[in-house]
């Protein structure tokens, strides 16, 4: 079955005499090495299936579609009528905010941290890469790579145009009220175009022409008048900017795409394999650590200066070593940073977004800022077992690990809070309620990242819209349930206007609970053992 035979006599010397001739011949060759690879490897694969199992997951999939979007119809619609309603600002946290945000302004930065979204997660999967058998049986080979590598990153790029137009149709059915189904549609379209422009710049970055940094800026500015295109979707001609914007970067893009180099294919091939495989079993710390970067070289001169220090006793040099590996793999500082812009724009914006809708922002972004603090916890939750060879209690280990996550979502909350009690919102207290929130974040943080990987040997739970893996996702909660818990006191305060002395208690309470039992819990390693 696997039986290929080399290419004759006559193609090797057509390969060796004139390179023109040759380079056409030798990209044919690894078209028909690819075809072949494929075709057998889809005929395994045919074996492999039966037409029930297959029936049985196309039913299952078309199933839990219909069902979330339903769902997704129904809330859309919900929010929309909230948003219709007579006097919305009133609604808001900030009703009499002295700083107004317009409603077109604040969609079009939301569109662009979508984009920018985009490029950064497709600079890290590649976007162009080869898997790692790919790699091994391809890339040494003498011949055009073209034919390897533009086959996936034709379906990556038609994977999200599509994934892209059917994402925005939701955002523009609530940010544009007075449009009717043909301009959403073009709304949707365009920002479909312009995310497949996006992710052709991210391989542009690939090719490595231009240093890191300048590239970056490059492109992050380049998505500024991409970001402005679905607003003005209506009139016709931006889909039409954003199609030939995609083209002008892919024509070229596809000429060169077999110089990436190896090593680069081979990378966005592991960290796509890991995120995939991550994503399949539920489990957003792999899913974390692959899409995790390398230690910044600044970051790691500061560090290392801090670790040469004297210390005095092992807690101390526990805690230095957790300071400096804090400092050396935390992500920049810009992710939390726009975080925070974001949720000061959706609170101050005129464009009628109910309190409860504020709030769950607020709450999306302190979960998604606290789950990015936990890069050092994950790394060394991987062997639990060093720990035990310190000469310290487990509380002890725990509570260094604790140490700088609490602080830095103790400093956000409060940037956080107290723009928002200067904004008008929540009254004086408001601030220090944002500080204890942010050390029972820190221990949600915590508590995430050394949780143990879900035990996928207990059965699903039947329910009426079909199997559902509970003991899994119970799991998969662990950790955000402690941070949902650590900012419901200041939801509170926010929500009925006013941050009371009995909150800041109540506030100080939950805070220092979910630190006593963060620390005082037991976590089970991969293996089982306590």
């Amino acid at each position: 079955m696997w039986n290929w035979f080399p290419p004759k006599k006559g193609q090797l010397s057509l390969l060796a005499s004139d390179p023109v001739t040759g380079a056409q011949a030798g990209t044919a060759l690894a078209g028909e090495l690819v075809t072949f690879t494929r075709r057998h490897s889809r005929a395994y694969n045919r074996t492999q299936t039966s037409v029930g199992d297959a029936f049985a997951d196309i039913y299952t999939s078309l199933v839990a579609l219909g069902c979330a979007a339903a769902i997704a119809v129904s809330f859309v619609g919900g929010l929309r009528d909230e948003m219709t309603r007579d006097n919305a600002m009133a609604a808001s946290l900030v009703a009499g905010s002295p700083l107004v945000l317009p409603a077109p302004l604040l969609w079009t930065l939301l569109t662009y941290g979508g984009l920018a979204a985009i490029l950064a997660v497709a600079r890290r999967l590649g976007p162009i890469a080869v898997t790692g058998a790919q790699g091994a049986w391809w890339l040494p080979l003498p011949l055009d790579r073209r034919p390897m590598v533009l086959p996936t990153f034709r379906r990556r790029l038609l994977s999200v145009g599509l994934g892209a137009t059917l994402g925005y149709v939701p955002f523009s059915i609530v940010t544009d009220l007075a449009a009717d189904a043909a301009d959403h549609a073009l709304a949707a379209a365009t920002f479909g175009a312009a995310s497949v422009a996006v992710l052709g710049i991210a391989a542009l970055l690939q090719l490595g022409l231009v240093a890191p940094r300048r590239g970056r800026a490059a492109a992050l500015l380049a998505l500024a008048p991409l970001a402005l295109l679905p607003g003005m979707a209506a009139a016709g001609w931006p889909l039409a900017a954003a199609v030939l914007a995609g083209v002008v970067v892919l024509v070229p893009l596809l000429r060169r795409a077999g110089q990436v180099t190896g090593m680069e294919l081979v990378r966005g091939g592991n960290v796509s394999g890991h995120a995939a495989s991550a994503v399949f079993f539920l489990d957003t710390n792999e899913l974390l650590r692959s899409m995790a970067g390398t230690p910044r070289p600044a970051a790691g001169s500061r560090a290392r200066r801090f670790y040469a220090r004297r210390t005095r006793g092992p807690f101390a040099g526990l805690v230095r070593a957790d300071v400096t590996a804090f400092l050396r793999l935390q992500p920049l500082l810009a992710v939390p940073l726009l975080w925070l812009a974001a949720c000061l724009a959706v609170v101050v914006s005129d464009a009628g977004l109910p309190a409860w809708l504020q709030l769950v922002f607020l709450l999306v972004a302190g979960c998604g800022v606290a789950s990015g603090m936990g890069t050092v916890a994950r790394r060394t939750a991987l062997l639990p077992e060093l720990d035990a060879l310190l000469p310290l209690p487990r509380a002890a280990a725990r509570a260094s690990r604790l140490l700088m996550p609490a602080l830095a979502l103790a400093a956000w909350m409060t940037l956080l809070s107290g723009a928002l009690a200067l904004l008008g919102a929540g009254g004086p207290l408001l601030p220090a309620m944002g500080a204890l929130a942010g050390i029972g974040m820190g221990a949600g943080c915590l508590r995430g990242a050394t949780r143990p990987p879900a035990d996928w040997t207990l059965p699903p739970v039947d329910t009426p819209m079909g199997p559902v893996p509970r003991a899994q996702l119970s799991s998969l909660l662990r950790g955000l349930d402690v941070t949902v818990l650590s900012l419901l006191p200041v939801g509170i305060a926010l929500f009925v206007g006013q941050a009371l002395p009995v909150l800041v208690m109540v506030q100080a309470a939950v805070s220092l609970a979910a630190v006593l039992v963060v620390l005082l819990s037991g976590t089970k390693s991969a293996s089982g053992r306590q």
